[in-house]
């Protein structure tokens, strides 16, 4: 991790904030700006399809074809899920040396409202399944090549292409310069919440963006554990129970034979009481409150599929207080392999880290714990609320203005996420005022979703042939 202006670890030196801006001059000279819009996939490059089976061998069987049927739609799909291929692919380019906490999946989708523990609505990056120390450049380079591949799919034109990741590249420079101006403490306390994003509308986008992001906000506000059971539960003999909407949604009832699902559930109930001593005493207090009645497998996302998932259900102060926790398998994250392991040997300990680190706020319930399953196998999850306040914009309902404004906050968003961690006044000196930069990002991405659409054709081949079986759902 770069060296802070405190110290970084025993022994190490202060250093000025002089110091600090010469360390990313230096990297300039090193790996000039200019070098970040090659892209040349290694000799050795793996077949994707490959690394999605690879990935897959791991999972849920039975939810391995749905993985590969939501990747197949499209290239943005397939791109959603590709974290493990790109991961290889930035592996091989250039970097300047200068390491934050990366979220590993930075796309486009990976960031949107959420609720902070004071019931403020923000917006943050809201997904950490891969996240470790590494490269700052590769997640500015995942979000980039996001936003060309979401502007090919919506019919946008190469020059209007080339105005949003231009833009983008702008808004995390422009904004690193500004908290390598700032104290520490004021980095730590900055946040994007919805007054500015209403500001931001009104001043940036037309009548349609701006009635997207009033409709946005507002339906954030009401997607809360009381929302989620009404949508996933239902009252059966007088007891609140998961709905059985398969394979999306199974209750744990109809997944196992009555012994392996007793022991199943037993386990369950004691990782609620394991993971409740990895959050602070107050909300283990909280915690405490709510009682466990049922729990269901969940299929979520678009990469995670087939990952174990769990949702269960607590009640409070009766059948209308519903606590519905999300329980999620962590494995190790993509980027070990290229950026080595991290510090932190249980995983969903690693994701809650990087989550904390990296939020402005995060969930007063997110924590981890590891369990043996029913197969004997250890395995990592993290859990968090299932809602709390969640929001996004979808991409294809976008204008080439509406998407080059969410690509800024995006950016803006992720340097300050990564100036909470890394060195933001040597990646700020080594940015820059210039936009040599911001021009390297929009040849790398747009050479980046030549390759994404290749490796989607790839995928559809193998579902083609049979190699590979893809489901909708």
């Amino acid at each position: 991790m770069a060296m802070h202006a405190a110290k970084a670890e025993k022994g190490a030196r202060w250093l000025s904030a002089e110091e600090r801006a010469g360390r990313g001059r230096a990297a300039r000279r090193r790996t000039p700006r200019s070098v970040h819009g090659e892209f040349e996939p290694s000799v050795h490059r793996q077949d994707p399809v490959d690394v999605l089976e690879g990935q897959s061998a791991g999972r849920v069987p039975e939810l391995v074809p749905i993985r590969y049927g939501r990747m197949a739609q499209s290239p943005f799909r397939f791109y959603r899920g590709a974290a493990a291929v790109m991961a290889g692919d930035l592996d091989h380019t250039p970097d300047s040396g200068l390491r934050v906490q990366l979220c590993g999946d930075a796309h486009m989708l990976n960031y949107g409202l959420l609720g902070s523990p004071e019931r403020n609505l923000l917006f943050d990056v809201n997904d950490f399944d891969e996240t470790l120390p590494g490269p700052w450049e590769w997640d500015v380079k995942r979000l980039a090549v996001s936003l060309a591949i979401a502007g090919r799919e919506n019919g946008f034109t190469d020059a209007e292409r080339a105005v949003i990741v231009q833009s983008a590249g702008r808004s995390y420079r422009e904004q690193m310069r500004r908290y390598a101006a700032m104290s520490n403490l004021d980095v730590w306390y900055a946040r994007i919440d919805a007054e500015q994003l209403r500001a931001l509308a009104a001043t940036e986008l037309r009548a349609r963006g701006r009635k997207q992001v009033a409709e946005t906000l507002a339906k954030a506000r009401g997607r809360d554990s009381l929302q989620a059971a009404g949508k996933l539960t239902e009252v059966v003999a007088g007891e609140r129970r998961f709905r059985s909407m398969p394979p999306l949604v199974t209750p744990l009832s109809e997944l196992l034979p009555d012994e392996e699902r007793s022991t199943l559930e037993e386990q369950i109930r004691d990782m609620v009481d394991q993971y409740g001593q990895t959050l602070p005493s107050d909300r283990r207090h909280l915690l405490r409150q709510f009682t466990l009645v049922d729990m269901a497998r969940k299929v979520v996302g678009v990469g995670s599929v087939g990952t174990r998932c769990w949702i269960i259900l607590l009640l409070g102060r009766d059948a209308e207080d519903p606590l519905i926790l999300q329980a999620k398998e962590a494995g190790a994250s993509v980027l070990a392999p290229y950026a080595g392991a991290g510090e932190y040997s249980m995983q969903g300990e690693r994701v809650v880290a990087g989550q904390r680190l990296m939020q402005a706020a995060s969930d007063i319930f997110l924590g981890w714990y590891r369990a043996k399953g029913i197969d004997g196998r250890e395995r990592d999850f993290y859990v968090r609320q299932l809602r709390d306040w969640k929001g996004s914009i979808e991409p294809e309902l976008m204008e080439p203005r509406g998407m080059r404004t969410y690509g800024d906050v995006c950016a803006t968003t992720l340097a300050r996420a990564h100036a909470r961690s890394g060195d933001r006044i040597a990646i700020a000196a080594y940015l820059g005022s210039g936009d040599i930069f911001d021009q390297a990002l929009v040849r790398f991405a747009e050479s980046y979703a030549d390759r994404n659409e290749r490796d989607h054709q790839a995928l559809v081949d193998a579902v083609t042939s049979g190699r590979v079986v893809a489901e909708s759902a």
